[in-house]
């Protein structure tokens, strides 16, 4: 019962309170709830958050005397942008002078080189800003050799300024050298001192470099120094730089050799050294280096070919899989780089040769035009069975710049590979001798095994079960080169490709200034009498008598007094050319003397000319032969076309 009555006094009091007061109460009545006087004086959330335009509840400014931070304080302008950059401008300029104490001296150095380093100034004004700026320098050039704006000063005040400030500036560098080939900025400053230094100056900076050769070697910045140093000494100091990688007793002691004993082997032999402790020590030094991907270096090549003459079976394999892919587009622009490509081609397994060869996608042209680098092509093309990944690879990337790589002095090696293979009219004997580069720890018979290693076919082997061999000595390829024959490789890279196609179109499109260029007309020569062996004639007869009827007529071609070209048959190099293929080529002989030179014979029979003409009575074509005999026999007797001895006796 008694919580009844508590709910029935509830429900009159909230009656009440909604009711409000009646508007003929007397004043006496009750007051107001507070809940209804509360209710009308508390503005709404959002208008706090958002107050209008000249409302009363409007956020207080900052700094006012409404915050809660209490005193009262003036209300400043906001900055301009420009006065916020100005002045973000001067900080950075406070910090930069508080972090370098150089810093006035490099902002004054750098207003003078932007001065000094304009082409069009003159020596003498050169000559003072140089002056002016190794004054402020002097005493402190050391310390600020390594930054980024006083070593580009430097660079410039060391290559136009006169041998006695050069000389300055060396005497004060010299203790430092070492520091310097270690930062990133000082570097570039010691390169260019090593090019302008006197022959005495070069030897001092490269004994300093004794005991640190190896330790620069591994570090980016401090290779370049030593591959610097290592291109402008003489045999002498290049050795002086090699001892100390060699061994740890040719560190200590670098004047034990002689220049007579250049090689490693030499060295050894004379001093009586451990074979494997040497190896050791060079595998201490090179791992680091190959880890690093430092291989750019004529001199890291050096090392590695000394490396792998005298490393056992198992130290070479490493080192040569290490090298063998994408790595090894970097190194083959140096003699030695050349040499490791082939050696990496030749001892290389399926798997490795795919990996040579897909590192080289994209650089197949720039490796062509390379004087070293176009070895490797030709090494591989003799040696890789894999000729579908050739052609999809080599092939095409030859063919992109067909014309200009075939009048290249080093991109035609490549096609006049494939044309006349290791031709002594094309290659020399050096680069012979490298083709067929072998090392003795990679070839014959595996120590403890008594039959020889199979070679890799590489045209049969999978993806899968090139991956599935770790083993060094199971993926080692043992012996040069696969298991297909060397003119069967030759015919599908060069006839089933579609490049002898290719070759024979820009010939007849080109053949005037091919014939008159020094490196083009070996080419078109190949090309014209079908390449070695008749390797083009077979399937390609049609298209080589469009060439031959395309040189005819450049040849019949009228002479021109009035024309500042001379014609193909007065060019020294065409001549010649046009000579050889009449006395080698007897289909061009008679296509020749058809269309061009029957009966024309009198104009044509003195100069670079006569000869060309006169090779029609060597020709082996029985019936050119005569024909030609008919008109260039009363020339003969009359004295205007002159024979060699040679033919005179031939002719007798």
């Amino acid at each position: 019962m008694a919580a009844k009555d508590q709910d029935k006094s509830k429900l009159k009091k909230r009656k009440q309170i909604s009711g409000g007061a009646k508007p003929d109460a007397p004043s006496s009545s009750p007051k107001k709830p507070k809940l209804l006087a509360v209710k009308h004086s508390k503005a709404p959330k959002n208008d706090l958050k958002k107050p209008f335009k000249g409302s009363e509840h409007t956020k207080p400014f900052k700094g006012s005397e409404h915050t809660k931070s209490g005193p009262k304080m003036e209300k400043t302008d906001p900055m301009s942008k420009r006065e916020r950059r100005i002045n973000a401008k001067d900080l950075a300029e406070a910090r930069k002078k508080k972090r370098k104490p150089y810093y006035t001296l490099e902002q004054e150095l750098a207003h003078l080189w932007e001065k000094m380093r304009v082409r069009n100034i003159g020596k003498e004004d050169r000559a003072k800003l140089i002056t002016e700026a190794l004054q402020k320098m002097k005493g402190k050039i050391a310390e600020i050799a390594g930054s980024h704006v006083s070593s580009r000063v430097l660079q410039t005040c060391v290559k136009y300024c006169s041998k006695s400030e050069n000389d300055a500036v060396f005497e004060e560098l010299q203790p430092h050298f070492l520091t310097l080939s270690s930062n990133k900025y000082g570097v570039h400053l010691v390169k260019k001192m090593l090019d302008n230094a006197s022959k005495k100056q070069l030897a001092v900076v490269i004994s300093s470099l004794h005991g640190h050769v190896a330790q620069l070697l591994r570090q980016v910045v401090g290779s370049d120094v030593i591959e610097h140093a290592y291109q402008l000494g003489n045999a002498t100091q290049k050795q002086e730089l090699l001892m100390e990688l060699y061994s740890v007793e040719l560190q200590i002691f670098k004047d034990l050799v002689t220049m007579k004993e250049s090689s490693l082997k030499d060295i050894m032999s004379k001093l009586s050294l451990p074979k494997p402790s040497v190896v050791r020590h060079m595998t201490s030094v090179i791992q680091p280096i190959l880890e690093k991907g430092i291989v750019d270096h004529s001199i890291i090549h050096r090392i590695l070919m000394e490396y792998l003459n005298i490393a056992d079976q198992t130290s070479a394999t490493d080192v040569l899989q290490q090298l063998s892919g994408p790595l090894l587009v970097r190194m083959i622009h140096t003699r030695d780089g050349s040499r490791l490509g082939m050696l990496c081609v030749k001892h290389g397994s399926a798997k490795e040769r795919k990996k040579i060869i897909k590192g080289m996608k994209d650089h197949v042209q720039k490796i062509a035009r390379d004087q070293c680098g176009s070895m490797v092509l030709v090494c591989i093309i003799s040696v890789v069975d894999d000729t579908k990944l050739l052609t999809k690879i080599v092939i095409h990337g030859v063919q992109e710049n067909l014309e200009e790589l075939i009048d290249d002095k080093n991109g035609r090696r490549f096609l006049l590979q494939l044309l006349h293979p290791k031709c002594t009219r094309y290659f020399t004997p050096d680069e012979l001798a490298s083709l067929d580069l072998s090392l003795d720890s990679l070839s014959g018979k595996v120590k403890g095994s008594s039959e020889e290693v199979k070679p890799n076919d590489d045209t049969e082997e999978t993806e899968t079960e090139a991956n599935t061999s770790s083993d060094p000595v199971e993926t080692l390829n043992m012996v040069e080169g696969g298991k297909k024959d060397p003119s069967v490789r030759r015919e599908e890279l060069l006839v089933k490709s579609g490049l002898a196609e290719r070759l024979i179109d820009v010939c007849i499109e080109n053949s005037d200034k091919l014939l008159k260029s020094n490196f083009g007309k070996d080419v078109i020569y190949e090309v014209a009498i079908g390449g070695a062996d008749g390797i083009l004639k077979p399937t390609m007869e049609d298209k080589l008598n469009a060439l031959h009827e395309a040189i005819a007529s450049v040849v019949a071609e009228p002479k021109s007094e009035e024309s500042k070209e001379e014609h193909v048959l007065e060019n020294f190099h065409s001549s010649r050319t046009i000579r050889k293929l009449i006395l080698d080529c007897p289909a061009f002989a008679s296509t020749l003397w058809k269309s061009a030179l029957n009966g024309k014979c009198e104009m044509w029979a003195s100069g670079h000319s006569g000869k060309v003409i006169s090779a029609f009575l060597e020709s082996s074509d029985s019936a050119v032969v005569a024909q030609a005999k008919k008109e260039l026999q009363p020339l003969i007797d009359r004295g205007i076309l002159k024979i060699q001895e040679k033919q005179a006796v031939k002719k007798a």
